[in-house]
């Protein structure tokens, strides 16, 4: 426990300190801004899965190691970048797009190829499901953020992200991925593996229905748009990484 505590403190006092560097300036909240008291609370419950994740690395087998240290990154580098990005709303009031999108082509690829390495932890995985996960992720965020950015006409940006998330879709329940989870014999990987499609596909689904609404019609405002962004990000990076580590600790050998 002693152990668990000083890394705690240690996870806490890291990602604040990278904050606080990275906020030198920053602008109080206003009590009715709505939105920027969204980027907060974000921010803080993922600077406390960071610490948990990081903490409860310890307890998991060891072939389950990688896929909670991956979660504690997500987390940890979405909470620097809900920093920047809630005071970019703060002082201009503007979406904070680019951000957005620059944590997103972090933390994406990284929570698409937990697929893989839960595979891996059972011995269920090979290097084909990596890199098919990652173009189809690369694809579904580059067509996503040129279409939002006015780089190329929205709507061609929409239909390449789509075909990239169709096609991770595909892989993770017909593809290779899909039918390894389902062959592997290990009730918690299968639980945690349908947990995880599902996130992927309904808790995703926000995210091209606010470009629609956001940017190809626009039937929505900024605030509305930052407000289900930032309750999406919630669902889809903490409770991702919650599924992983309550099947890791559903397996046999890990620490006491």
């Amino acid at each position: 426990m002693g152990k668990k505590l000083k890394l705690f403190a240690l996870t806490a006092v890291a990602l604040m300190g990278v904050s606080g560097v990275a906020n030198a300036e920053t602008t109080l909240l206003a009590s009715d801004d709505f939105v920027g008291i969204s980027f907060w609370l974000v921010s803080m419950a993922l600077l406390a899965s960071t610490a948990f994740f990081f903490i409860e690395r310890a307890s998991v087998p060891a072939g389950w190691r990688v896929s909670i240290t991956v979660a504690g990154l997500v987390t940890g580098i979405a909470f620097i970048h809900y920093m920047y990005m809630r005071d970019v709303w703060v002082m201009t009031g503007e979406s904070p797009t680019v951000y957005r999108y620059i944590d997103w082509l972090i933390t994406v690829p990284l929570l698409m190829l937990e697929f893989y390495f839960v595979l891996a932890a059972v011995n269920k995985a090979n290097s084909g499901i990596f890199w098919r996960l990652m173009i189809g992720t690369l694809v579904m965020l580059i067509g996503g953020y040129l279409g939002e950015a006015r780089y190329i006409n929205t709507t061609l940006g929409f239909v390449i992200g789509m075909a990239g998330w169709f096609y991770i879709l595909y892989e993770v329940f017909s593809g290779e991925a899909g039918k390894n989870a389902a062959k592997s014999g290990n009730k918690a990987l299968v639980t945690a593996f349908g947990a995880m499609r599902m996130i992927v596909t309904v808790g995703w689904a926000i995210y091209p229905l606010g470009y629609v609404f956001g940017y190809m019609t626009g039937g929505m405002d900024a605030n509305s748009l930052n407000v289900i962004y930032n309750a999406a990000d919630f669902l889809n990076k903490i409770a991702f990484g919650l599924i992983i580590w309550a099947a890791a600790m559903s397996q046999p050998g890990r620490a006491k």
